[in-house]
């Protein structure tokens, strides 16, 4: 069954006389200038609605998303029905490393988008074509699943380790940093599903934040008021997987000057 996906696309000639859309994302300002202008043309703007999903298991991948302004989820479903997030994506990133990693299809995977928002839209095989003939681009790629991992990895050690409250606040740093933004419209119940815990437990561990003078929430939105106290609040996690992107795409970037 096809994915049903709701966006609205701007006219790809607009983009073309716009070559800077593409530095609203930090992973396609990384890419080689040779190959960002060959892919510029296919670039399309999409708005993508909160709860949308863009990806199913099974399904082949047919489209990546750079984010700018908008917040995406890679998650899995386990057989009883519960959803837990495994990985993050935003202005940083793309979605779809699957498009360039020999197969299309995931069998686990779901795609939602977490952050209504805009992102840059790309055929994956277009993606895939460019990935084969530019070895620089291909570096950059391979070191942003390097980071990607990393980020997969920190997250499934900090949700074994650390206390809700500690894994909400890393959780509210990670989304902030990809949206650019203190207000995120996010409901307790969606942040629950994401950190794979009860509701309840997110609106304890809020409270407490809220208290702390860190954060103020009221329903579906949540204000970071202090973000130094909130990463003093965090775990180590925010900051290991931030040093661990910009340790290879900071350094990708400049190796390609």
């Amino acid at each position: 069954m096809p994915v049903q996906t709701s966006f609205k696309v701007d006219s790809v000639r607009d983009h073309v006389k716009n070559t800077n859309m593409g530095k609203e994302n930090y992973l396609l300002e990384s890419f080689p200038p040779e190959a960002y202008q060959r892919l510029a043309p296919s670039f399309q703007t999409v708005f993508l609605e909160q709860g949308k999903r863009l990806h199913e298991p099974g399904d082949a991948l047919e489209a990546v998303y750079f984010p700018i302004d908008c917040l995406l989820s890679i998650t899995v479903t386990m057989s009883d029905g519960k959803v837990v997030e495994t990985g993050v994506v935003g202005c940083r990133e793309m979605l779809g490393i699957n498009a360039f990693m020999g197969r299309k299809e995931t069998t686990q995977t779901e795609y939602t988008v977490q952050i209504s928002g805009r992102a840059i839209k790309l055929k994956a095989q277009r993606l895939q074509e460019e990935f084969d003939r530019d070895q620089e681009l291909r570096v950059v790629l391979l070191r942003y699943t390097q980071a990607f991992i990393a980020q997969v990895s920190q997250t499934a050690a900090c949700n074994s380790a650390h206390m809700l409250d500690q894994r909400l606040a890393r959780w509210l740093l990670e989304a902030q940093s990809r949206i650019a933004s203190n207000e995120l419209k996010l409901t307790h119940e969606f942040i629950a599903e994401m950190l794979g815990v009860r509701r309840s437990g997110v609106t304890q561990a809020a409270q407490m934040l809220q208290d702390m003078g860190l954060i103020r929430y009221r329903r579906g939105h949540i204000h970071i008021l202090n973000q130094a106290g909130l990463e003093a609040r965090s775990c180590e996690c925010f900051k290991t997987v931030k040093d661990e992107y910009d340790r290879l795409l900071v350094s990708s970037k400049r190796d390609l000057v």
